[in-house]
């Protein structure tokens, strides 16, 4: 098995991370996206936002939401790293 490289681990662990402690506030960025807290790594943040897994919204807010993308992504990541989803 291929080992992966820590910055990538990072990157793949946070979107997982953010998947697995979502939550739905409903209409907050003009559709009904699942949302996450901020608290992880703001580079890491940042590079999710530019590739339109999550979007940040107002920098200054303290959660993101996940587009379907980042979900989709989580999911296939779920699956890779052999982790169950919340049924």
């Amino acid at each position: 098995m291929n080992k992966t490289n820590p910055e990538k681990a990072i990157k793949e662990l946070t979107i997982m991370l953010m998947y697995l402690t979502r939550f739905n506030e409903g209409d907050r960025f003009g559709s009904n996206f699942d949302m996450a807290w901020k608290g992880y790594d703001f580079d890491i943040i940042n590079e999710l936002d530019e590739e339109d897994y999550i979007r940040q919204g107002s920098h200054r807010s303290k959660s993101v939401a996940i587009t379907e993308e980042g979900i989709k992504l989580a999911k296939e990541l779920l699956h890779k790293y052999n982790v169950l989803d919340w049924k």
